[in-house]
């Protein structure tokens, strides 16, 4: 069992920078997949970044490549999500989850564990 509590959230201009953490409690985070989704207004639950377990490999949604950065720190059991150059399209609530599958397909349902959530909001 894996507890993930997201924080950093907030309001923004466009053009600046935020960062958000995922502090997990529980054992073994070091043996998970993890990643960021986000959910904006309206609209599904959409992949953002992914980290291998080890943070050998990351992967990025087109929209956030070269803007978004994915990092872990595993002898502190958390995970970060540096976001730049901030857009109004990037408003939305933002999770973390853990997974364990051998062939992640960067989909929700890839997803064991989830946080609640935190909000970003980027008025245009």
């Amino acid at each position: 069992q894996v507890q993930l509590v997201e924080s950093g959230g907030g309001l923004v201009q466009a053009g600046e920078s935020l960062r958000l953490s995922c502090t997990a409690s529980g054992r073994a985070f070091s043996t998970y997949t993890m990643a960021w989704f986000r959910q904006r207004p309206g609209k599904e639950r959409d992949f953002v970044a992914r980290i291998s377990s080890r943070g050998t490999y990351t992967y990025y949604a087109d929209s956030v490549k070269g803007r978004f950065t994915v990092s872990r720190n595993n002898f502190e059991n958390t995970m970060y999500l540096q976001m730049t150059s901030l857009k109004p399209e990037d408003t939305a609530v933002y999770y973390c989850a853990a997974g364990r599958r051998p062939d992640f397909q960067n989909s929700p349902s890839d997803m064991d564990y989830w946080g609640e959530g935190t909000l970003v909001t980027v008025p245009s």
